[in-house]
């Protein structure tokens, strides 16, 4: 079953798990000190490679007569707005630059270019999820509500249709986001309250102004080449939804990104947040092209830890993390990023099938982990010899 005891699955004692979350504390404290001009020239330099680039590339696509044309017209757009998504919206949102205090690019002001409300998105995501992060009936994300992506989660029938699910919330994953937040806000609020209606009537006007702006405005400036714009607005949001499902799946649900109970909740110190940030996440390996494009989700682990630290940071963040992991014996879940899907595929694939046919036991399969996997003498012992080595270091 899910990890009900952090401590005893990493084999930790209550003094080692503080001084894991004093030296976590103090990368922290370390970037905080040395934020400045470089780090907001970053940010506006982003911004301003996004916008060029959308503009060049709807050029492209109204310009040019040839096929060749419309692909790289439309590819480009496609990457433009996954920077935006990602690099800039999605980081911009989880205040990383906050401490600017530039009214533009600020958590409370900026609004994303998708379907899906910002303000919405902060809660469902920035609260539910990273507070709560891998915890089985508390964190939406852990299967979105709609796949099965754990054992701790009771089969039904409706899950053998999750592999057919998993590929239509990829195609449509920004309307996934959309409802999502509005599902955390009924959550929050309360079902059929002004507040929920009040989310609900927000989803819609933004959906609205995306279709209208995506596939009746752009399309009409084009004049007769409106077909051309309109079918490469459609790709390119399909190609922007794909990379983001991919991404932020790569990052939570692959072997090694661990699940919890609620029971973990109970009395957690600031250093076994730490702790389940690091083990319920994972990482995919990235070079500096694959991880702009990823909005440096590649490090996913630095960015659970320090969600609204600068993402141009998690590179040099990373290096100090592996090293305490190493130090402590923690896992440092990473792997190419075709091997962290493919991981990903299967666990979806496997938990769509009644419990009766899968092998493994809830304890020891690999996409559900348990303390139990580390009890026994086996687990004494590294855990004795874990304490020596670190009062040692």
């Amino acid at each position: 079953m899910a990890i009900a005891d952090i401590a005893a699955y990493a084999h930790l004692s209550e003094a080692d798990i503080e001084a894991l979350g004093d030296e976590l504390d103090s990368i922290r404290r370390d970037i905080e000190d040395s934020l400045g001009e470089r780090d907001a020239a970053y940010i506006r330099r982003t911004i301003l490679f996004q916008r060029a680039l959308d503009v060049t590339a709807r050029l492209v696509i109204a310009c040019s007569r040839s096929r060749v044309g419309w692909l790289a017209g439309t590819a480009a757009l496609g990457f433009a707005k996954s920077v935006e998504n990602m690099e800039i919206g999605h980081n911009v949102t989880h205040g990383q630059w906050d401490w600017m205090n530039d009214p533009e690019i600020h958590s409370n002001t900026w609004e994303w270019d998708m379907v899906a409300v910002s303000s919405q998105w902060r809660y469902s995501h920035n609260y539910r999820h990273h507070v709560f992060n891998n915890i089985v009936g508390v964190d939406d994300d852990l299967g979105f509500g709609v796949m099965r992506v754990t054992r701790d989660v009771p089969w039904k029938p409706e899950h053998l249709v999750q592999p057919l699910r998993n590929v239509l919330l990829a195609a449509i994953f920004e309307w996934g986001i959309g409802l999502h937040g509005v599902h955390s806000e009924r959550d929050r609020v309360g079902r059929d309250t002004p507040e929920h209606a009040a989310a609900r009537s927000a989803l819609l006007r933004k959906s609205a102004r995306q279709v209208v702006k995506d596939y009746v405005l752009w399309p009409a400036l084009s004049g007769r080449r409106w077909r051309r714009t309109l079918a490469a607005n459609g790709a390119a949001n399909l190609l922007r939804n794909l990379w983001s499902y991919v991404v932020i799946f790569c990052g939570h649900f692959p072997d090694g990104a661990e699940k919890f109970s609620a029971d973990v909740l109970e009395h957690e110190t600031r250093g076994e947040w730490y702790l389940r940030q690091i083990l319920g996440t994972a990482n995919f390996n990235a070079g500096p092209v694959l991880a702009f494009a990823s909005g440096n989700l590649c490090y996913q682990i630095e960015h659970h830890l320090y969600p609204d630290l600068p993402s141009n940071r998690y590179a040099k963040i990373g290096e100090r993390v592996r090293a305490v992991c190493a130090k402590y014996d923690l896992p440092y879940t990473t792997g190419s990023l075709v091997r962290q899907y493919l991981l990903t595929l299967r666990t979806i694939h496997k938990l769509a099938l009644p419990d009766r046919f899968l092998i493994a036991t809830s304890d020891d399969a690999p996409e559900t982990a348990s303390e139990r996997r580390v009890g026994g003498a086996l687990g004494r012992l590294r855990s004795a010899h874990q304490r020596q080595r670190v009062r040692s270091a």
